[in-house]
């Protein structure tokens, strides 16, 4: 008979998230990826400060995260890399790394509930991402004060935070796999291997994937509306897609739509010189759908995860 522990099930769950965190910061792993991140944000800020348009004030800080040079891409393509990268790096021991020190057993010899253990190690590691991308953030907005000699307007500080929780979601959601992949296997490596397995067939591959089956549906129906619709709804299954297009419409405020409309709206804007930039409600509003789809994603994998680690046996 199993003894009955009294109290929340939630006891011990801010200790566990300290120490997960502690785990991370000093770790030789996340200090090389701390690193990377830094050097990258280094290099695409002197780049975006560059190669700032001429005769242009509006939205400047706004423009450091999205202007680029040949051969880089913006911070913002840079960050579609990293982010799912140090997400998985911070997920895929979580749990199986207990398994193989032997620790997790004695972990839950304490009054420290299997829910508590598993919710604090995913907040331990979204609040390690949340804390290096907030201190990426704002080194860039400190930097471009100083060389651009003005501060950011309220629009473009209440954008970049909208950026910032948009790239923290989007983490969260590799996260959030790379913890259901430590669930599922024992080997570390495996764990590892198989996450960004996901992440290359998403980010790379799933675009041409939905390309074939559109090209088949075209072949069948021939109705292209329907073939629009039905690639649009395929590649939004993507969370690189939904993270592009919510940074797409954040940080640039004459976007008017997603879909295949923005390309025609973007000719009309630059051919007919029209330039007006949607307020920050509106914006909101375009990229709502997208940023819903992160955080469902973020909870969804969450579950998973709690469903398999319920249903493990621990044994001493």
């Amino acid at each position: 008979m199993k003894p009955v522990r009294e109290g929340s099930p939630w006891r011990g769950l801010w200790v566990v998230v300290a120490k997960e965190m502690a785990d991370h910061l000093t770790s030789v792993r996340m200090g090389i990826l701390e690193v990377i991140v830094l050097v990258t944000a280094a290099v695409t800020l002197y780049m975006a400060l560059r190669n700032l348009p001429s005769g242009t004030s509006d939205f400047l800080f706004l423009r450091l995260f999205t202007t680029s040079q040949e051969p880089l891409p913006a911070f913002v393509g840079f960050l579609g890399v990293l982010v799912p990268l140090i997400a998985i790096a911070l997920g895929f021991d979580s749990i199986n790394g207990e398994f193989n020190r032997r620790t997790l057993s004695r972990v839950l010899a304490q009054p420290i509930y299997r829910d508590a253990l598993l919710l604090g190690k995913f907040l331990g590691g979204l609040c390690t991402l949340a804390l290096v991308l907030t201190a990426i953030w704002l080194m860039i907005i400190g930097l471009g004060i100083f060389r651009l000699g003005v501060p950011p307007t309220g629009e473009e500080v209440a954008r970049g935070l909208l950026f910032l929780l948009a790239t923290i979601a989007y983490g969260g959601i590799w996260l959030g796999l790379a913890m259901v992949f430590s669930v599922r296997f024992r080997q570390p490596a495996t764990a590892a291997l198989a996450a960004i397995s996901v992440w290359l067939f998403f980010t790379v591959f799933w675009g041409m994937l939905v390309g074939l089956i559109v090209q088949a549906v075209a072949q069948w129906s021939g109705q292209v509306q329907l073939q629009v619709q039905l690639e649009l709804f395929l590649a939004r299954l993507s969370p690189h897609t939904l993270y592009v297009e919510s940074i797409l419409a954040i940080l640039n405020p004459e976007v008017r739509a997603l879909g295949p409309l923005l390309l025609v709206q973007f000719l009309q804007l630059e051919g007919w010189g029209v330039r007006s930039p949607l307020p920050l409600s509106q914006s909101l509003m375009l990229v709502w759908p997208q940023l819903t789809g992160l955080i469902a994603g973020t909870i969804v994998l969450f579950a998973i995860g709690y469903v398999l680690f319920q249903r493990q046996e621990i044994r001493a």
